[in-house]
């Protein structure tokens, strides 16, 4: 014979969780600085990764014997690594696109890039013409390229 099957009683009573979970403040993303370009499909796997991680692409249009491009890069550059400026934002990409290099081709001409030094923002793998900078005394005023790389940061990729 079988002993007598018990059914286990159940409670209706609200259970608590046993841990509690928090949730810690996002980390900032960090600017990240990339090899020049001298090449067209350097540029395009550029705009391809900054697309698919959201985060905009910076460009300094320059090229070797430009002194206005050489005066430029070193306050771009230390407001992106040492000040992070954008990195609140959710970050900036920066290269500098080498227009002299021999196998660059027309890339110049497809983004309408006409005087040196330029700054082009990508977003979304789209050229941001309109708030193209041109004038390399407003790239070295800190700053006005301060505030133009924070609105390209809050732009987002």
């Amino acid at each position: 014979m079988r002993p007598p099957l018990r059914l286990a009683s159940l409670s209706l009573r609200p259970t608590r969780p046993r841990r509690t979970f928090s949730t810690s403040p996002a980390l900032l993303a960090k600017n990240r600085i990339y090899n020049n370009i001298r090449r067209p499909d350097e540029l395009h796997t550029l705009l391809l990764l900054s697309a698919s991680s959201h985060v905009p692409l910076v460009t300094l249009w320059s090229a070797s014997w430009c002194s206005a491009c050489a005066a430029v890069r070193p306050v771009l550059k230390e407001l992106l690594e040492s000040e992070g400026v954008g990195e609140a934002a959710g970050g900036l990409g920066f290269a500098e696109v080498e227009l002299d290099s021999v196998e660059i081709g027309a890339l110049g001409v497809e983004y309408m890039i006409n005087s040196m030094p330029t700054l082009l923002a990508f977003s979304r793998g789209e050229a941001q013409m309109e708030t193209k900078l041109v004038r390399p005394e407003v790239m070295k005023d800190r700053a006005k390229l301060r505030e133009w790389l924070e609105e390209e940061a809050r732009r987002g990729g």
